[in-house]
């Protein structure tokens, strides 16, 4: 392998919700002895779900596998009705670390099913943050996933709607949106697109260095919507050889010449950083920046409750959590990379 410089798309790795849900959860692994339950993987990466593992932390597909009174998060894509339902029923302190811009698709199609709209949703059959929306409203919802989708739709004889997975890449989306205003002319759709920012900018940094690149390398793990999405990006812009890998131990031993890296909202820095010494770079690094991120999402409202429960229920034993109150305020200053390397020390 004989790599003359490494491109390093900006902004990459973790977004806002994702910072939000890890940091949720390795507060939870502090506050409750183990095993503490999560529905469904808290992210779609699988170097993080193993270090919960590790930790205690037990990930379910179903909420009835979840002992009754045992703590459980609910993870970052979002979950149906029923489930949150059923998890609050079970007596144990559930944490919704749901995305807030998926909250926001989930009130959307809500609002739009009561109002008598067929909602035409674009997603990823299958993919959990789909799973949940659609269980929503389901009898008002479409779930489409291509263009040919869109044009099988049946006339539903009511206002229709269109709203998306947040995760999609932007080119997929497009296309889709195309389609349904020709299939609809009178289409309903939200006025701030459903597309996560933190997806379309790493899209938008990756299209920016894929064309200088002989070689792109994306990190992150497969059931990842938005890596597998920018996979697709790299290719579309024209780059030769794309590869999606899970960690620097993946990558192929014949790299040379310039190669791109970027990594999906889900995955760690310290993927990034293997593989940048992995490839060992002859002329160094080059950051290529597109825009600076500093979205901030806040601790879900019933973390930020227990904790303030547990620092007044203990006091200044020893078995605390240390400096709950001002944690809590300086929850913005810690990344969550910061938060699980102290969990594992």
């Amino acid at each position: 392998m004989t790599v003359q410089q490494v491109l390093l798309a900006q902004p990459r790795g973790f977004c806002a919700g994702v910072e939000m849900a890890i940091k949720a959860l390795a507060w939870m692994v502090r506050v409750f002895e183990p095993p503490v339950y999560c529905y469904h993987e808290i992210v779609h990466n699988q170097v993080v779900v193993d270090r919960f593992r590790r930790l205690g932390v037990v990930f379910v597909d179903d909420v009835a596998e979840v002992p009754p009174g045992a703590p459980l998060m609910l993870s970052a894509h979002g979950s149906a009705p029923e489930v949150v339902a059923a998890a609050r029923a079970s007596g144990g302190v559930v944490v919704n670390a749901v995305c807030p811009l998926v909250t926001k698709v989930h009130h959307e199609v809500k609002v739009r099913a009561g109002k008598g709209y067929t909602v035409v949703y674009v997603g990823h059959q299958g993919h959990e943050e789909a799973v949940g929306t659609v269980a929503v409203a389901p009898e008002s919802v479409r779930l489409v996933q291509s263009e040919e989708d869109v044009a099988d739709l049946s006339d539903p004889g009511t206002p229709v709607a269109l709203l998306a997975q947040t995760t999609l890449s932007h080119d997929e989306w497009t296309g889709i949106m195309e389609r349904a205003r020709d299939r609809f002319p009178d289409l309903w759709m939200p006025g701030r697109s459903d597309l996560c920012f933190a997806t379309t900018n790493r899209q938008a940094a990756l299209k920016a260095i894929a064309g200088r690149a002989d070689a792109v390398v994306v990190l992150g793990s497969a059931n990842s919507s938005n890596t597998t999405a920018l996979e697709k990006v790299a290719r579309s812009a024209g780059c030769r050889r794309v590869y999606r890998v899970n960690s620097a131990d993946e990558l192929p031993d014949d790299l040379d010449g310039t190669v791109g890296v970027t990594a999906g909202a889900s995955a760690p820095e310290e993927l990034v950083e293997a593989v940048v010494a992995r490839l060992a770079p002859q002329k160094g690094t080059e950051a290529v920046d597109v825009t600076i991120e500093d979205e901030y999402f806040p601790p879900p409202r019933e973390l930020r409750d227990l904790l303030r429960a547990v620092a007044t229920a203990v006091g200044c034993l020893a078995t605390a959590p240390p400096d709950t109150p001002a944690a809590l305020s300086d929850d913005r200053a810690m990344a969550a990379s910061e938060a699980l390397a102290a969990l594992a020390s």
